[in-house]
């Protein structure tokens, strides 16, 4: 067995969905040429909002997480670490809180309902958050029988910046890291450079 087969044998990530593969390239263009943050967001959202509506958008390998729990899967972190892709997985009646460094935030809900700080968000629902809105972040499965799963696009690299997974009382439990498996890293920009059809 050749190198490439070994490693298309154990990739659990399976080929990058067109439709994922479409919005990071659009968000790094984006990010790019966008000349503020204001227009970083306005644009986002309406990417984000493309993104949701496609139900093959996420691989199986970055959309599970145990009975009652939290998991957050790094899906591409730009080379120039000026925003990074995420889901969100929530198990039924799970919930998040994360204290992070300030970012802009462009977040959408694949599937499910979500609790954002007393806000319910459901599947389709996209929003964003400006870099000045708060350094924790507060999501909840506000379904308690099935997964709820968001996708947030991150204004820099967060994965690499101290971010703490909050107790229910407050308190801050050890470095948060992202949940990938060997087998299923994030996408690099050799994932998305093949040929993109509108």
């Amino acid at each position: 067995m050749s190198a490439a087969e070994q490693i298309s044998t154990t990739d659990e990530r399976g080929p990058i969905p067109a439709a994922l593969k479409r919005f990071i390239w659009d968000i790094q263009s984006m990010v790019e040429l966008a000349d503020s943050e204001r227009e970083i967001l306005l644009i986002g959202r309406d990417l984000m909002a493309r993104l949701i509506c496609e139900a093959d958008a996420l691989p199986a390998a970055f959309s599970a997480a145990p009975p009652g729990a939290a998991r957050q899967f790094q899906l591409y972190s730009d080379a120039m670490e000026r925003f990074c892709v995420v889901s969100t997985v929530l198990a039924g009646g799970a919930a998040l809180s994360i204290a992070q460094p300030a970012a802009w935030e462009i977040m959408g809900v694949l599937t499910g309902a979500i609790d954002r700080g007393g806000r319910l968000l459901r599947a389709g629902s996209a929003e964003t958050l400006g870099s000045k809105g708060g350094d924790v972040s507060r999501q909840s499965n506000a379904l308690d029988d099935q997964l709820s799963i968001a996708i947030h696009v991150y204004g820099g690299a967060i994965g690499g910046l101290s971010r703490r997974q909050l107790a229910p009382d407050g308190t801050p439990t050890p470095p948060l890291g992202y949940a990938n498996g060997e087998n299923a890293p994030p996408y690099d920009i050799f994932s998305i450079q093949t040929n993109i059809r509108d």
